[in-house]
């Protein structure tokens, strides 16, 4: 119970924009849980701790998958249907359910008592598990922008001058590991973190005069802070996310400077995503 709550105080953000990474890590850790169950009775001085670490892995699966579960079926409803998408949802989760019961039915005496057979079972369907989940995350087109769907957007945006579609730009977003960024993007930072005094501070305000974000970069902490003020709208929040992708990819010198001293691009990236379908 511990660590479900603690799971979702520390994460609890990340698992509605990052539905798909998060959903097939949760299948990864189930995965080991499962394992942890396994090997638990062969190394009986361990056993409890082994357990304890097993439930915990359990509840936090519980976390995630519940949540990112909701974050999938809502971006399912393509026609407002979120209660037929949960309810069919939930019928395929149970025919699943009883046709793995009667296969164990089936199996669990044929393989009783023979470990290295169990552990071989174990390892060939947790393989095909794996690859089914991955195929069915990645194929996944959402037509909302994270910041690993922006970060793929901007870059390949200032290296060709082209947007890449919604489905080109959804195939190349990772979901195993996190998208790999010179400087960490903070949004919504407090003052404390972007400005380390005042002079800094008016600094900032000098430059975005009545912008409605500050945007600061730390060099020696390689962090991007992004300050909101009261009254930023939608179009102010990719501006000034916009506006930190272009100094990551700038640190990361894999972007034309031609490219980089093009006025408007924003506008020009803007454009383009309407036409690919991520703005409407």
């Amino acid at each position: 119970m511990l660590g479900r709550i603690i799971f979702a105080w520390m994460q609890g953000t990340n698992l509605d924009c990052n539905a798909k990474r998060c959903r097939f890590m949760a299948d990864i850790l189930n995965d080991f849980a499962i394992f942890l169950e396994i090997v638990a009775p062969i190394i009986p001085g361990f056993f409890t701790l082994i357990i304890c670490i097993a439930g915990l892995c359990k509840s936090i699966v519980g976390v995630a998958g519940g949540s990112t579960r909701a974050a999938l079926s809502q971006h399912q409803a393509r026609k407002n249907n979120m209660a037929d998408v949960a309810v069919k949802d939930g019928s395929q989760e149970t025919l699943v359910n009883v046709t793995a019961l009667l296969f164990s039915l089936a199996m669990t005496p044929l393989i009783t008592g023979n470990q290295p057979l169990i552990l071989f079972l174990f390892a060939a369907f947790t393989f095909l598990h794996l690859i089914s989940n991955y195929m069915a995350v990645t194929s996944v087109v959402m037509e909302t922008l994270n910041q690993a769907r922006l970060s793929i957007l901007v870059k390949e945006f200032l290296k060709s001058t082209q947007a890449l579609s919604v489905q080109e730009a959804n195939y190349q977003e990772p979901v195993i590991f996190k998208t790999s960024m010179k400087m960490s993007i903070h949004l919504g930072t407090s003052l404390k973190n972007a400005c380390s005094d005042e002079e800094d501070f008016n600094t900032l305000k000098k430059i975005y005069g009545s912008s409605k974000f500050l945007t600061s970069a730390d060099l020696n902490e390689d962090h991007i802070h992004i300050l909101l003020c009261t009254g930023c709208t939608v179009d102010d929040e990719l501006q000034a996310c916009f506006q930190a992708e272009v100094i990551n990819a700038a640190m990361d010198c894999n972007i034309p400077e031609k490219n980089l001293e093009k006025t408007s691009l924003l506008q020009k990236l803007v454009q383009a995503a309407r036409e690919s379908e991520y703005l409407s």
